[in-house]
């Protein structure tokens, strides 16, 4: 939209019949942000340098998202020199400025550079830029790793692009420019801080700075709902829901409204650990005391909560009570619920909620919903269900992947059914591309492909050993190795030596009888060969009919 503008303006040599058109610094700023989020280095110096001609400057904002693209571009390095541009060319600085270059350094996982900042903001220094230079530990890197983590050509057209829009950059032995005045950390940067160290578990440097922020003169500094839920969250994250209660009370104390996001971090802490009571209490307070709502998030944590301990009742009550209060429900509604019915070995509830779900308008139906619902008929190996299910899937344009056949699979064993796993064994060679010599392609062939995970490849191989279709356990056994996938030798061989070591080795079977497993006796010969056991194929205690011979 930008470009197509900027083409009609150009087609006027009058700039005054364009001049309500011409754009600003912050149209430019707008477009520039788009490539910064883009990562494009190279847009972004284009249209950096198209502003002269239409007599923009760059102001601080411009510069703020220059920082940004470091940020995607992964060029820490540069962050500094963005900030000294800034000092040099005598643009005012912003808080905004500092918001973003903490975030930055944060982002980067550079808590140390991240620590650095913040402190020399809190005593008062001008000479950030000098400390922003100094190295860290996490700086030294080889240059093996330099190789191995960038491609040559796209870090040298970075470059390139970085040395005009950074000329300071050039010089990294020039004198860092100072501060023309002095900025104290605000209550934001302080937050942003905090979340570094949860990110990183560092639960004890979290509370250090709330501790920090509490004892403030300045009122921009002191910690307020943002700094408190960051540190509730650390709690959580910890496992430490008495501490990150203890820190909801000194919010009420400190007369910070906790909100709903608060109350809903807490909720998913109870649920996590199992307190389902304490979190239908904290819900209560919530309603009654806090006057906050309860949202579908709110909901969807307590039904989850409430599978993790086998309370399918108590997930269709909340289920129920959230329809209720007029909230709609969303796909992670409907399919925790169903997970819940599934688990518990409900499948039939579980596919009403699935109706429910196909007749809302406003949820898509994914492959997630289909898979659980599949899943649910499996677990009690009701494979003809399964496999109804599974055909709707396909007559709603639907592809079942992986997951899908691996539920399949599992059901069939459930089921001890072995002829259902030859069925899904040519569906998924066929999905994969392996084609049995002389056979049509089928109407399948218009699914997208299929690449198997080792669970679904283990559990048909497992079936087809314990059901001795030797032959194709030696196709799923082919086809694990073809993707990388070791078989489980030592499981194959064990079900073989249990169940089938005593195979074919009856002296009283009529010469008919014989002839008719001759070409089932050659299969397990060759996939005893694969086990390592005794077979024909090498000599052994194992007799070589002459029949073999032929």
């Amino acid at each position: 939209m930008f470009n197509s503008v900027m083409k009609r303006v150009r087609r006027f040599t009058d700039s005054e019949v364009v001049k309500d058109s011409r754009p600003d610094t912050g149209a430019y700023n707008a477009v520039l942000n788009a490539c910064a989020n883009l990562g494009d280095a190279k847009k972004f110096l284009q249209l950096f340098d198209e502003m002269s001609e239409f007599k923009c400057e760059p102001d601080v904002l411009t510069y703020n998202v220059m920082i940004k693209l470091c940020a995607r571009v992964d060029r820490k390095d540069l962050l500094v020199f963005v900030f000294e541009r800034i000092i040099e060319k005598g643009i005012p600085l912003c808080m905004t400025t500092l918001h973003s270059l903490v975030a930055a350094y944060v982002g980067f996982d550079d808590l140390e550079t991240a620590e650095k900042l913040v402190q020399a903001m809190r005593e008062g220094r001008k000479d950030i830029c000098k400390i922003l230079r100094q190295p860290t530990s996490e700086d030294s890197y080889s240059d093996d790793d330099f190789d191995d983590d960038f491609d040559d050509i796209k870090v040298a057209n970075e470059s390139d692009a970085f040395e005009k829009l950074l000329p300071n950059s050039i010089d990294v032995n020039s004198e860092p420019p100072e501060l023309t005045k002095v900025f104290s950390p605000d209550s934001r940067i302080y937050t942003t801080l905090m979340k570094g160290y949860m990110k990183a578990g560092r639960v004890a440097d979290t509370v250090r700075v709330l501790e920090a922020m509490r004892h403030q003169k300045d009122d921009t500094s002191l910690p307020d709902h943002v700094t408190y839920t960051t540190v509730i969250s650390a709690f959580v994250k910890a496992g430490s829901m008495d501490r990150a209660r203890q820190v909801l009370t000194e919010m009420a104390k400190m007369r910070v409204p906790a909100n709903l996001i608060t109350y809903n971090i807490l909720l998913k802490g109870y649920c996590h650990q199992l307190q389902i009571d304490k979190a239908e209490d904290l819900i209560r307070e919530m309603v009654d005391e806090a006057r906050i709502e309860p949202d579908v998030v709110s909901y969807n944590t307590l039904i989850d909560g409430c599978i993790q301990v086998d309370d399918s009742s108590g997930a269709l009550t909340y289920f129920n009570e959230m329809r209720k209060r007029g909230i709609a429900p969303t796909k992670v509604s409907y399919t925790t619920l169903m997970k819940a019915f599934a688990s518990t070995g409900q499948p039939k509830l579980a596919n009403k909620v699935f109706d429910e779900m196909l007749k809302d308008p406003r949820v898509v139906v994914d492959l997630v919903a289909w898979n659980m619902l599949v899943d649910g008929y499996c677990k009690l190996g009701l494979v003809d269900e399964a496999k109804s299910i599974i055909q709707k899937m396909k007559d709603d344009g639907i592809y079942p992947n992986v997951a899908t056949y691996g539920s399949l699979a599992n059901g069939i064993a459930v089921a001890k059914k072995p002829g259902e796993a030859l069925l899904l064994w040519n569906e998924i060679k066929e999905r994969c591309g392996i084609e049995n010599i002389g056979e049509e392609p089928k109407s399948l062939s218009n699914f997208p492909p299929l690449k198997p995970d080792e669970g679904l490849l283990d559990a048909l191989a497992d079936i087809c050993v314990r059901a001795a279709f030797f032959r194709k356990a030696l196709e799923i056994v082919a086809c694990m190795e073809e993707n990388g996938i070791s078989p489980n030798k030592t499981k194959y061989k064990r079900i073989y030596v249990e169940m089938h070591s005593r195979m074919f080795t009856s002296k009283h079977a009529s010469k008919a009888r014989q002839d008719r497993r001759r070409e089932r006796k050659r299969a397990a010969e060759a996939f005893k060969f694969w086990l390592g056991l005794p077979n024909t194929y090498y000599g052994s205690e194992w007799r070589i009919d002459r029949g073999d011979r032929d």
